[in-house]
């Protein structure tokens, strides 16, 4: 029988598809998973924060303040659990309270790739109840979801019958709803990136939209300029004026927010005269401490009438490589003739930056931590695609139990793999592992997955600690053998994963300490980064188990 701290692990897994692992599967167990960010932190000062304030995997952030309390949520694509719930009550410091997607009936990410799923949520709060409206690519399209409370559980998609993605709700104070979004243009595009933003009214009792529509944007800012991927829109009501905030320029380096406003909501809508508001595009390359792709922002005004946004960026390493994927930063809005402004002309994001005077809250420990396997999880875990089908999990005697899957990393299927986000570009996952394999290509170890065909995979196979790299659709599914060492038994050894930029290191030594031994040299790992992968995710790394069958 299970102690009652083992049943609380399982329950917690079961968001992961965590059940009992039959005896003859082919199983590794994992005692425990540590985490270390090594890089050095800018010092921060009494009063100051550190940006991005949601580090590692965190894009598309969206906002909504509720008395004193924060809550924003940001895109997962087809991980599981999905839409993460973050509260916060001074803006600096978050913690994750729920997953708004957290049961496997809501949705199907069976089959689809990393890069799809669930795109920039939008979250909103109205008359006590929270709404979320989201676009599921390839896996239902649009949807809106509710709840009483943030945390959750929030309830099952109603479908929305409109195309496009990127929906946000907005509801007036004349007590009508609407849901602006980004789709394709009226008539045939012109140019690559050409779209447009669209309105519909809502209704919320019903849960559907009327079916006539408005246009509001046609290209961006600048028709001339043929702008592209006017996405990620936001309308709020300020005094006598709606105002309508978008991203333009894609989510790379050419990123950029802007702003437009109307004393109609449903126009026109005319471009502020200093736009962009927001973007690094217009910085030297080669400064120090670069933060680029700024964009798909959300502003939240705070008790004392000030603005302040949240918004997405990357921190690279090396050009617009990141294996950090984009992250969420916040800066304080500033009016200007009556037109919000995030950032001057070529002036950065900074690193550190003037708190808001709001009452301290209490973060998430994101720098360092360890996982036991034997006290109620961290809610930080994922997993590729929805839960279904074989058994993967089980926690017992202080070890995660995963059996090894016949889904490889670089499938369409779920992966016998769990872990966390990379939050720091210098930084050391390591483990415990006892795995004993069955036959040739039974694989067990640390997996560090960026999509299905940019990954690293490092553990024991037969005989051998043995470190593979995914790096294109040519190479096979489990990843080429890129270095290699030989082990002298079976037993349980330690593994050692360190990250650094572009460069990747692997150890192992066996039970009990003593010193680490190098697995081949350095790999370079820069080809995983997000920019050669899709730009929307970023490097999860856990346990991961594979069998051929």
């Amino acid at each position: 029988m299970m102690s009652g701290q083992m049943a609380g692990w399982v329950g917690a897994l079961a968001l992961l598809g965590a059940t009992a692992v039959e005896a003859e599967d082919n199983v590794a167990a994992f005692d425990w998973l540590a985490y270390e960010g090594e890089e050095a932190a800018t010092p921060v000062p009494p009063g100051h924060y550190r940006n991005p304030v949601l580090p590692g995997f965190h894009p598309d952030p969206s906002i909504v303040r509720v008395g004193r309390d924060f809550y924003t949520v940001t895109s997962t694509f087809s991980w599981f659990p999905g839409l993460p719930i973050l509260h916060s009550t001074d803006l600096v410091n978050w913690r994750l309270i729920g997953n708004a997607i957290d049961r496997p009936g809501q949705l199907d990410f069976s089959g689809i790739g990393t890069n799809r799923g669930l795109f920039a949520p939008a979250i909103t709060h109205h008359e006590g109840r929270f709404w979320i409206v989201n676009t599921c690519i390839e896996c239902g399209g649009n949807f809106v979801i509710t709840t009483d409370d943030p945390a959750g559980p929030w309830s099952d998609p109603v479908w929305l019958d409109f195309g496009g993605i990127d929906p946000s709700l907005f509801f007036d104070a004349d007590g009508r709803a609407w849901i602006v979004y980004n789709d394709a243009p009226p008539g045939e595009p012109e140019y690559e990136g050409h779209r447009a933003l669209w309105l519909q009214q809502f209704d919320p009792v019903a849960m559907r939209v009327r079916p006539e529509r408005t246009l509001l944007v046609d290209k961006g800012v600048d028709p001339a300029t043929k702008p592209i991927w006017a996405e990620g829109p936001h309308i709020y009501r300020i005094g006598d004026w709606y105002y309508l905030l978008t991203a333009e320029g894609g989510t790379a380096d050419q990123h950029s927010q802007t702003i437009y406003r109307s004393r109609a909501v449903t126009g026109p809508y005319l471009p502020g005269p200093f736009n962009p508001i927001l973007t690094q595009r217009d910085l030297p390359p080669g400064r120090p401490d670069r933060i680029e792709a700024t964009g798909h922002a959300d502003i939240v005004q705070l008790k004392d009438g000030s603005w302040w946004g949240v918004f997405l960026a990357t921190r690279p390493f090396a050009g617009q490589s990141t294996l950090l994927g984009r992250e969420t930063f916040l800066l304080p809005v500033t009016w200007v003739d009556g037109w919000p402004r995030f950032l001057d002309r070529q002036q950065p994001v900074p690193l550190v930056a003037t708190a808001p005077a709001l009452p301290a809250s209490t973060g998430a420990q994101w720098d360092s931590w360890r996982e036991e396997f034997a006290a109620p999880p961290s809610n930080e875990w994922l997993a590729l695609r929805t839960p279904g089908g074989a058994p993967q999990w089980q926690v017992e005697g202080g070890a995660l139990h995963l059996a090894a899957g016949s889904a490889a990393a670089g499938s369409l299927g779920r992966p016998a793999f769990t872990g966390r986000r990379l939050r720091h570009h210098k930084a050391e996952f390591t483990t415990r592992l006892a795995f004993t394999p069955e036959r040739r290509g039974d694989f067990a170890g640390l997996l560090a997955f960026m999509d299905e065909t940019h990954f690293l995979a490092a553990g024991k196979e037969q005989g051998r600690i043995v470190v593979r790299l995914r790096t294109s659709a040519s190479d096979w599914a489990g990843g080429r053998e890129v270095a290699a060492a030989p082990l002298g038994s079976d037993g349980p050894v330690e593994l050692k994963l360190a990250l650094d930029g572009g460069s990747a290191r692997v150890f192992w030594r066996t039970e009990g300490g003593g010193a680490w031994q190098a697995v081949g040299g350095t790999i370079n790992v820069e080809p995983l980064a997000s920019v050669h992968a899709g730009l929307f995710t970023g490097l999860v790394v856990g346990p991961y188990a594979f069998s051929p069958g």
